[in-house]
């Protein structure tokens, strides 16, 4: 290996030196440049692949805009199921409280041929009235869907009956309806008003 000349001078020594910092500048540039290169490579690759990429992303907006239509057509749907049965209702029972009240008018009728029953002349021709006029509001109700409920001799339905007492009577079947104090009434199939009874133990 060959010496340093020491007479070398000193303005060779620091081209030398500025040679290897230029040579150092270059490589790092040429390791940012395949860096570049490499990242640009990559980002066409990507590039590439993205169509399917967005195809299948719309594919999926798509089912999931479908779902979300479907299902609002859905509640849609049950909405105006539920509006149209509200308004049945309200149709079909509209007459429920104007009824019970003329329920009491049945019964006070009722007693009324009861304790005019009998063979009093007198009082047969107020008997027959009464008797019509009641036959003329049972009518009436059972136009609006209002129907009685005697259960005489029946079993006892809790869903229809209210029973008032039990009483021994081997006559008949326990748990049967032996007498009706009051009777019940239906409107449309609704209770509106259960019948009292008198059940067999």
């Amino acid at each position: 290996m060959a010496e340093q000349d020491p007479k070398q001078p000193e303005n060779e020594i620091q081209e030398e030196q500025s040679t290897g910092v230029e040579v150092e500048l270059e490589t790092a540039e040429e390791v940012a440049a395949a860096e570049a290169a490499e990242a640009e490579a990559e980002a066409e690759a990507e590039a590439e692949a993205s169509p399917d990429d967005e195809v299948a992303q719309l594919q999926e907006e798509l089912a999931a805009a479908k779902d979300a239509a479907l299902r609002a057509q859905a509640e849609a749907q049950n909405a105006k199921r539920r509006a149209d049965q509200d308004v049945e209702k309200a149709r079909k029972f509209a007459l429920e409280r104007f009824a019970g009240e003329l329920l009491p008018v049945a019964d006070n009728l009722e007693r009324a041929l009861e304790a005019a029953s009998g063979d009093d002349e007198a009082i047969k021709p107020i008997a027959e009235g009464v008797e019509l006029t009641l036959k003329s509001l049972l009518d009436v109700l059972g136009k609006q869907n209002i129907e009685v409920v005697e259960p005489n001799g029946e079993p006892f339905d809790p869903n229809l009956h209210q029973a008032m007492s039990m009483i021994e009577n081997p006559e008949v079947e326990p748990n049967t309806v032996i007498a009706v104090m009051q009777k019940g009434y239906t409107l449309n199939g609704r209770l509106i008003r259960p019948a009292m009874v008198m059940v067999s133990k």
